[in-house]
């Protein structure tokens, strides 16, 4: 299957019927025909996916797979095989807003040194707020927590336009997420290791280290409903977003350089972990220490691969620590910081 124009809008679906009855109308309806094909990629799902998309979107590609392959490898196959000269990686919970592609695809093609964007992400249960997930662009601290413009942990900010202009940003969400499709492939695409969350963190910090930028264009929104895999309270989060944190730092910094921020991580992780016992939420306490377990265990997989020097020195926000600023300063918001 050939991409013809430059933009593939491609979502990834597993047994998503009911999401695709939901959302998929709005990227139909507002979707830049001249320059983009919408393309639902189908996970090998089992429910009826494959009959709703004939019966009822019958003017969108489609792209099938025999089983799942996951988030990351899901996307990486069908990236490489449409072939799009951008590819926009929509999901599925995405509702987006009349003329939303028109402001990436025009900075994109303006921007030679831009190898990815995101738009504006608000919350699809409060349209005040942003969403949890990206926000007005992702940032990450001096210690490898990942944080928001318009997010900073569980403070979600009301969006009064504040930060509405186009600015670098370190990670870019994977709810919207705009890439060259070159320099996606030529890095890898996401890693499929990380099986679920950070992977866009993972994937931003190599199209940093190929020395491209990463921008975040708020002229575009879109509605994001968030948290349909998991619950932010499910210890089976909180065990992937520790465990992938580690591989994060451990996989993009320099051996040196990573070995002593894996140290002061333990020294917070402990912290975490005391936090939840305190609270007597020993379920989400044993998963700080099977995150632990499992990046030990998985480690060795990355071995060879850290960058030779870091790229994160000079970069926005990194050298500020987000915990003591939002904990102990009681910095809530992005621009207090």
């Amino acid at each position: 299957m050939e991409g013809r124009k430059p933009v593939g809008v491609i979502i990834l679906n597993w047994n998503g019927a009911a999401l695709l009855r939901r959302y998929l109308p709005s990227v139909v309806k507002c979707n830049s025909d001249d320059i983009a094909d919408v393309v639902v990629v189908d996970n090998g799902s089992t429910d009826d996916s494959r009959q709703v998309l004939a019966a009822e979107f019958p003017g969108v590609k489609t792209l099938f797979f025999s089983e799942n392959y996951g988030y990351a490898d899901g996307y990486n196959r069908a990236i490489k095989e449409l072939d799009y000269e951008y590819s926009l990686l929509l999901n599925s919970d995405v509702e987006v807003t009349p003329g939303w592609l028109l402001p990436l695809y025009g900075y994109m093609r303006d921007n030679a040194d831009v190898a990815a964007c995101q738009p504006k992400l608000l919350s699809e249960t409060d349209r005040s707020r942003f969403e949890y997930a990206g926000a007005s662009g992702g940032f990450i601290d001096k210690h490898g927590y990942p944080y928001c413009r318009g997010r900073i942990f569980d403070t979600v900010e009301k969006d009064c336009g504040q930060y509405d202009d186009v600015t670098d940003i370190f990670w870019a969400t994977g709810a919207a997420l705009f890439v060259r499709t070159d320099v996606y492939l030529s890095v890898g695409g996401l890693d499929k290791d990380f099986f679920a969350h950070m992977e866009e963190i993972d994937l931003c910090w190599r199209f940093h280290q190929k020395g491209y930028a990463v921008r975040v264009v708020p002229q575009s929104s879109v509605y994001h409903l968030g948290g349909g895999s998991l619950p932010a309270s499910d210890p089976r989060k909180t065990c992937l977003n520790f465990r992938n944190n580690l591989f994060l730092l451990y996989k993009n910094l320099p051996v040196k350089q990573g070995r002593c921020m894996l140290l002061v991580r333990r020294l917070y992780d402990a912290l975490a972990f005391m936090m939840f016992v305190a609270k007597l939420d020993f379920s989400n306490a044993r998963a700080v220490l099977r995150a632990h377990r499992d990046f030990r265990r998985q480690r060795g997989r990355y071995a060879g691969v850290q960058p030779a020097r870091s790229v994160t020195v000079d970069f926005p926000c990194f050298r500020k620590n987000i915990v003591i600023a939002y904990y102990l300063l009681r910095r809530r918001r992005f621009s207090s910081l």
